[in-house]
């Protein structure tokens, strides 16, 4: 059983660790769905969604989301309860009575906990982004929820030295009101196309302008002249209908090349709804490395014996695993205010517990 230099007890450790990982989300899965069930079955009901459209679409769907977005607290209850029993057993103790340091017993444990961060981030860049995008829709026509677009005082700019104004825009008919498209050349308005409203052709993939007109500008100050005028155009920008409805909730339904293209674009064009993008970007790898640090907590929590056996252990583990999942939820908050940028964000909760675990793995030995 040397199998890279893995012994009988690492297998050990590490089959306990997976096993009671993938019990954990079995049972919670299961509790959960029951009460998602029961919580839309009047949506379901009302809207008259098929029995295979909830099965498929939406439960087959929604079970990698929510495992992804709670491994953090399965992670660590796995750790805590098996790691309490093995302590309780006095199996911790033999271990260390063997010759075996505080570190070499570490190695199984880190090895798994790099298997389910593995298998997070496989599900963040790839499998999730194909299951939200069906479990979305599914929500958007059978549940009340309804996605929400951009509507008021949007900036864009859509290519090098071209600008996009709306001054409002409608989800309901697909309308851009008081729009605007400015040319810009040498830091110089060259034209500007100004129409009452902009209404997306889905036909053709273009935008009809109404009761619109063009004007030129020229060196002079009064220089500007209007070009051409007109009460109907078709016209093609880069620019489509999708870009209004860039969120929270569809960011989620792209893959990984997509989301980074997404970025790209919306940062030229000063596009405010990048954050959404930039934070789902970040949460994609931040949540996978978090196995690591709340199993280094949890070992160290919960290796020693305690006379209150392992419902103590677990308590504080449930306590400190929700912490860190509502300081993730949290610190999305400072994002959307302006006060840290997605990367520091999105990160601090793995900084900040990541200090914490140093401190308790220290001491956990003595």
């Amino acid at each position: 059983m040397s199998f890279l230099g893995l012994k009988k007890l690492d297998w050990y450790i590490m089959k306990k660790f997976i096993m009671t990982f993938f019990m954990a989300l079995l049972l919670i899965i299961v509790i959960v769905i029951i009460f998602d069930i029961s919580e839309k079955i009047d949506d379901f009901v009302e809207k008259e969604a098929p029995l295979r459209a909830i099965i498929f679409d939406y439960y087959v769907n929604f079970v990698p989301y929510f495992i992804n977005m709670f491994s953090p607290l399965f992670v660590f209850i796995t750790v805590i309860f098996f790691t309490s029993r093995l302590a309780a057993n006095s199996e911790i103790v033999a271990i260390l009575s063997c010759g075996i340091s505080y570190h070499r017993m570490m190695v199984p444990y880190m090895i798994s906990a790099a298997l389910i961060a593995a298998l997070s981030l496989n599900l963040n860049l790839f499998v999730i982004p194909r299951a939200n995008a069906d479990r979305i829709q599914f929500e958007k026509r059978y549940t009340k929820s309804k996605a929400q677009a951009s509507s008021r005082n949007i900036h864009y700019q859509i290519a090098p030295g071209q600008f996009v104004y709306v001054e409002s825009f409608s989800s309901w008919n697909n309308t851009a009101y008081r729009f605007t498209l400015e040319e810009v050349e040498n830091n110089r308005i060259v034209s500007k196309t100004t129409a009452e409203t902009a209404q997306w052709d889905s036909t053709t993939a273009s935008w009809k302008l109404l009761n619109y007109f063009t004007r030129a500008y020229g060196e002079g100050v009064l220089s500007d002249r209007i070009i051409e005028s007109g009460s109907q155009k078709d016209t093609t920008i880069a620019l489509t209908i999708t870009d209004f409805y860039h969120n929270n909730k569809t960011v989620e339904t792209l893959a990984y090349k997509q989301l980074n293209d997404l970025i790209e674009t919306q940062n030229l064009r000063g596009d405010a709804n990048v954050m959404y993008s930039e934070i789902e970007w970040h949460k994609r790898w931040a949540l996978p490395f978090s196995a690591f640090v709340l199993t280094i907590m949890g070992v160290s929590l919960s290796s020693r014996k305690k006379r209150g056996g392992i419902g103590f252990n677990l308590g504080i583990g449930i306590a400190l695993s929700f912490s860190y999942i509502l300081f993730l939820k949290f610190s999305e908050m400072f994002v959307y205010t302006g006060a840290l940028p997605p990367g520091v964000a999105l990160w601090l909760p793995n900084i900040i517990f990541t200090i914490i675990a140093a401190i308790l793995y220290k001491v956990a030995p003595k």
